[in-house]
């Protein structure tokens, strides 16, 4: 069966079905068809988070591999890089991976530039982006960016183009085993590992506001979120205010949030040491984390100059992590020149970063602290190291929604992301969402002045833990591996 045709049992109409065969011609124009193109498969260690999460990159290029895959072992985490979030779920997955003994091989579908497949993604990838910073413009942000995000990606005949694309990407998998299950951490990955005919395919959900989007019919597919649940087994509003034939339970699992074992397994350390520093006075410890498209360094600047005089007095510390995006740095040195006089900077030198992360969960931290890392994965996986010692994390509603720390949210980017902020809400690990800079430097006074608001937040993440809220990774991998030994 097509799965541009019919998703589900829900048979696409004729004219949105022409509409996605159009749009795999247009992307055929402009990015070529690779579909007989036989790439070579070159297996090597990660030189950035091999020895830590045990990830051996998955590379199409010439010459001769000194590894192989492990058919017993191995385990496929496709991804692609738009934003940091899917990156991050791929990092959680492989370190649940390892930690269960297996052997996690890293497909990042957006760095293979020879083929269809990354020209294809990496174009969406820079439109995304593209709107995601223009999401500032308020006229633009209510008229274009949140109705896509919020409607336009929760239909049916959206899935039914994006399966077409996922047509022309699926030549990355024609040389790996068909055997070895593969996690993908976007749908992209599992739409396309699916059309290439692999066996054990799991499309790890990341958000919890139910969309055809992060459909790919033929794997099983995973949430984090149970108040998901319910919109994605009845496909609702999908297909406007039809009712839909609903999606069968084999195909749906709720698992938990998706968390790195390092974070996991430290969970009752780390929120006694928070609570202990509150207690005993010690700076507060806030990490300001961008992310992958950029597009918080107003709110950032807000933040940090509110807080500049309690840094000064020591009763607050900041992590300022801006990922690959060193010119936010600038800016923001530019913007508060004070705040150079009190920073130090953490840049690309990622085993010093590592040393820091280390250091600070028992060690003693003032001042302003900055990082940057132009390599993705030192970029993304430095908020990770960074978490275990900060005594709150300051995000959008992304990914990082579902981690397991004391978060403030400030503004979403996309009215999806409203759903991680209600949940971390409802589960107690998290405030509201703060809609603008008032109410996120209330939110940080609050923090500040009230010791019951962070020890509550620790409380839950204990209980949150105790119920198996945060096992979603480990049960992910479980799942990928119990559908290829059934």
């Amino acid at each position: 069966m097509d799965k541009s045709k019919v998703i589900f049992g829900n048979e696409i109409s004729a004219k949105d079905y022409r509409k996605a065969c159009k749009t795999k011609e247009k992307s055929i124009k402009k990015f070529g068809d690779d579909s007989d193109v036989d790439y070579n498969i070159v297996i090597e260690k990660n030189d950035r988070i091999g020895d830590s999460l045990g990830v051996y990159d998955v590379l199409l290029k010439d010459g001769k591999s000194l590894e192989q895959f492990d058919r017993e072992k191995g385990i496929i985490v496709g991804n692609i890089r738009m934003g940091f979030g899917h990156y991050r779920i791929s990092m959680a997955m492989a370190s649940a991976a390892k930690s269960m003994g297996y052997i996690p091989y890293w497909m990042d579908l957006n760095g293979y530039p020879k083929t269809t497949c990354t020209k294809v993604i990496s174009h969406q990838n820079q439109l995304y982006s593209l709107g995601s910073r223009l999401s500032k413009n308020k006229l633009f942000n209510k008229l274009v960016w949140e109705p896509l995000n919020y409607e336009g990606f929760r239909k049916l005949s959206y899935n039914a183009s994006d399966q077409k694309n996922a047509e022309l990407m699926a030549n990355v998998y024609k040389n790996v085993p068909k055997d070895i299950p593969v996690v993908g951490t976007h749908v992209w990955p599992a739409q396309a590992a699916v059309h290439a005919g692999m066996k054990y395919v799991v499309n790890a959900i990341p958000d919890n506001w139910p969309m055809a989007l992060h459909f790919a019919e033929g794997a099983l597919h995973t949430i984090q979120c149970k108040n998901a649940y319910m919109g994605y087994r009845i496909l609702n509003g999908m297909n406007g205010k039809k009712v839909c034939n609903p999606m069968p339970n084999e195909d749906l699992a709720y698992v938990g949030h998706y968390i790195d074992h390092e974070l996991v397994s430290n969970i009752e350390a780390d929120c006694a040491a928070r609570m202990a520093r509150k207690e005993k006075g010690k700076p507060m410890r806030f990490l300001l984390t961008i992310g992958g498209a950029g597009a918080q360094k107003e709110i950032f600047a807000a933040i940090i100059n509110y807080l500049l005089p309690t840094i000064n007095e020591n009763r607050a510390a900041l992590y300022v992590n801006v990922g690959d995006y060193k010119n936010v740095w600038d800016e923001l040195i530019q913007e508060i020149p004070s705040m150079a006089q009190i920073s130090t900077e953490h840049f690309n030198e990622f085993d010093k970063t590592s040393e820091f992360a280390m250091n600070a969960i028992d060690g003693e931290v003032t001042g302003i602290h900055g990082f940057y890392h132009e390599n993705i994965f030192e970029a993304v996986y430095c908020t990770n190291l960074l978490m275990r010692s900060a005594d709150v994390l300051v995000t959008k509603p992304s990914e990082l929604a579902f981690y397991p720390v004391p978060k403030l949210f400030i503004k979403r980017v996309g009215k999806h992301e409203m759903w991680g902020a209600i949940h971390s809400a409802e589960m107690g690990d998290g405030t509201l969402e703060c809609r603008d800079i008032p109410h996120t430097l209330q939110m940080i006074d609050l923090f500040m002045q009230d010791g019951k608001l962070l020890n509550d937040m620790c409380e839950s993440i204990k209980v949150n833990k105790s119920i198996g809220l945060y096992d979603g990774a480990y049960k992910v991998i479980e799942l990928a591996m119990e559908m290829k030994n059934k």
